[in-house]
């Protein structure tokens, strides 16, 4: 290995003899340069990279100490020796302190010594420049991993952090060198809020690795505090001596917050937040133990929001998940703060009422969340309005554990729905036989998709003036190849609580539009054809695109089309609906509000829909002759309709009274079954083709 070595001096007998001293060497080789100036040498150096400098304090241009400051500052990391006439005046203390690598008599030191201490120097350099480059490896090491380290003496004071405990301490390792451990990590516990001695102090004290319990807080000096983990240890020297500690530890604040709600989430309903199926059960079962100490009852609520499909396809989920959290806000404020709320998915939420006397706090419950949720709900920029069916079971009477309270419930809701939805019903054990016939009647209907058993009997529209045959009402019939017909009632709501009524609708409308066309084309002359819209296809998100679809495919025109939608459907938000209709509208299709009268619509939100006829429930025109009420009713709904320049249809029309009075208060539309009752289709044209007019 060649070293490259300065020579810097005025005087050529010192150079020439230094320079053969070091060249006849054999353990070495170097290369030698010189210069008689320190400008020469600070030119040189400039450009060139020297292992060792031997530098002469006098020169003609620098004297003294100035030559090696001026030189050091130069290549602070170079070693200078300074080149003397009297060795023995050397002091090693000297030259530690003032930076200088050592010193060289110039005349006096045989060739052998002059390699000797110039070798020296560049040893000890390569061993300080190996020393520092571990030393910087180590800290690069130490900083670039995630976990803190901090390093003590055997007094347990600081003398190492890496960069990641400065900013888990917020202690700089300037600020903290020298510090005790306990003043720069004081540690608590999570629950009893103690201080916690130091893992450093007991292994410093054990001469064994120690760890913290779990729950060990560290305090910071803002008053912020990190839970932490930690690994210490003792450190020794070569002989085996114990000379101080390293602690490595880590933040685990964010990792038990995450396993804290982790275990939260396992009990709770993420979108509400309220108790889910496991954690009612197990409130349930306390409930219960309380029940049989105390010789109470307690009450199990099954709620499920009437139409929400309905609001999810056509507004989308984000809407239907703010309407939850509402729905949620609004239960919360009808129950106690004994019993509990629980939510367990889609639309559906169990309520808990402990300590119940014979279901009369469930009744009282019930009706009150029937009262509040009845009112409109400002969800987002929509005005919507939801109902729920709910169902009642009571411990003990009903079953004796959760699962069978809430089957039970549920069973319970079900008939609610049947009866009109939006009120509440007890369970009762006849129930049971009731939900076995839906859950076979629902299967039943898919297998009648599948197998093509539906079929259309259209029910004839007369102008009541005129007696003229104007339109047909579309009806679904399903003649079950075993129960025979069953009848619509049965079916069509499981049909819409299971979602198949989506797809059934369609059938229906599709059938409907090409039978219209078969009898355009056959010269059965009608003005169209009414088919019924179920509130949740209405709410479908592509519906008005499917009706276009349809009416392309069977190549009908849009104005031969009558859609019938009830107003409680179109009142659930009146700015979608509007949308929806004026959608309609563009393709020619007339507009029908379908039981009218038995909702909750004002005349100054039925003035924004574009619609086109108006439906009055055959509710109303039952009691036609026999309650004065139900007369003036109806006539007022004609009086409305036609100052609005609606078509006013009365359904149900089942005698002549009945039409007398219809005819009577100018209603221009009827259908019933004094005129005829449903038929199919090839009866229909002949009804038609017979009876041009029929009154």
């Amino acid at each position: 290995m060649t070293n490259s070595v300065l020579i810097v001096s005025n005087n050529a007998a010192d150079i020439k003899q230094l320079d053969y001293a070091l060249r006849n060497e054999a353990a070495d080789q170097y290369d030698i340069e010189s210069a008689i100036k320190l400008s020469e040498a600070i030119s040189y150096l400039t450009s060139h990279k020297v292992d060792a400098i031997l530098l002469d304090l006098s020169l003609p241009d620098s004297q003294g100490m100035n030559s090696f400051h001026r030189l050091s500052r130069i290549v602070p990391f170079t070693p200078i020796l300074i080149l003397v006439d009297e060795a023995a005046n050397l002091s090693i203390d000297k030259s530690d302190s003032t930076g200088i690598a050592g010193y060289l008599a110039k005349s006096h030191s045989p060739n052998y010594l002059v390699a000797q201490t110039v070798r020296n120097v560049l040893q000890h350099q390569l061993k300080q420049t190996m020393s520092f480059i571990e030393k910087t490896r180590a800290e690069i090491i130490l900083n670039s991993i995630g976990d803190a380290v901090v390093g003590t003496d055997l007094a347990g004071n600081i003398d190492y952090l890496n960069v990641a405990a400065e900013q888990l301490t917020q202690w700089t390792r300037q600020h903290a060198k020298g510090r005790a451990i306990a003043d720069v990590m004081p540690i608590i516990n999570a629950e009893t809020r103690k201080s916690t001695r130091n893992p450093v102090d007991v292994v410093l004290e054990n001469d064994h690795p120690s760890t913290l319990k779990p729950g060990a807080v560290l305090v910071r000096p803002d008053g912020s505090e990190l839970n932490i983990e930690d690994s210490t240890a003792p450190v020794h020297d070569s002989s085996g001596s114990l000379v101080g500690a390293v602690m490595v530890f880590h933040d685990i604040t964010a990792t038990q917050a995450m396993s804290a709600k982790l275990a939260y989430f396992a009990k709770h309903d993420f979108l509400t937040n309220l108790p889910n199926r496991i954690l009612l059960n197990d409130r349930i079962s306390q409930a219960i133990n309380l029940a049989n100490r105390r010789h109470t009852q307690l009450a199990i609520l099954f709620l499920d929001l009437d139409n929400f499909k309905h609001i999810n396809d056509s507004l989308g989920h984000g809407v239907g998940d703010l309407l939850l959290q509402s729905v949620t806000e609004k239960l919360c404020s009808c129950v106690r703060h004994s019993d509990t709320v629980s939510r367990q998915g889609g639309d559906e939420f169990i309520i808990l009422i402990n300590e119940d006397q014979s279901g009369e706090n469930a009744a009282l419950t019930a009706n009150k969340i029937l009262r509040v949720l009845s009112n409109s709900q400002n969800v987002g920029e929509h005005v919507l309005h939801v109902t729920t069916s709910i169902g009642i079971s009571i411990y003990p009477n009903d079953g004796e554990n959760a699962e069978t309270l809430i089957k039970n419930a549920d069973t319970a809701m079900y008939q609610a729905k049947e009866r009109g939805r939006n009120n509440f019903q007890f369970f009762k054990k006849e129930m049971n036989e009731r939900a076995v016939e839906r859950q076979l009647i629902e299967s039943n209907l898919r297998q009648a998709i599948d197998r093509k058993e539906f079929v259309l009997h259209y029910q004839p529209k007369i102008n009541l003036r005129s007696g003229v045959i104007t339109g047909a009402e579309a009806l679904l019939r399903w003649p079950h190849p075993l129960w025979g017909n069953v009848k619509p009632a049965r079916f069509i709501g499981i049909a819409e609580d299971s979602g198949l009524i989506v797809e059934i609708g369609r059938w229906v409308l599709r059938e409907a539009c090409l039978q219209m066309k078969s009898w355009i084309e056959n010269g059965i002359l009608i003005l169209n054809i009414a088919v019924n819209i179920s509130a949740l296809e209405f709410r479908r998100l592509d519906f008005a695109t499917s009706v276009a679809d349809i009416l392309a495919d069977c190549k009908l025109d849009g104005k031969y089309l009558q859609l019938e939608i009830t107003e409680s459907v179109l009142m659930q938000d009146v700015d979608l609906s509007t949308d929806i209709l004026r959608e309609l509208k563009k393709m020619g299709v007339k507009i029908a509000v379908d039981d009218f009268g038995t909702g909750y619509s004002s005349l100054s939100y039925l003035k924004k829909f574009p619609i086109d006829v108006l439906k009055i429930d055959q509710s109303f025109v039952r009691d036609i002759g026999a309650l004065n009420e139900d007369c003036a009713i109806v006539s007022a709904i004609v009086a409305m309709g036609n100052s609005l320049n609606y078509l006013v249809v009365a359904e149900g029309v089942e005698d002549t009274t009945q039409m007398n009075f219809l005819k009577k208060i100018r209603c221009e539309e009827g259908q019933g079954y004094v005129i005829a009752s449903p038929m199919e289709a090839n009866k229909f044209s002949f009804f038609v083709e017979k009876n041009r007019s029929v009154v």
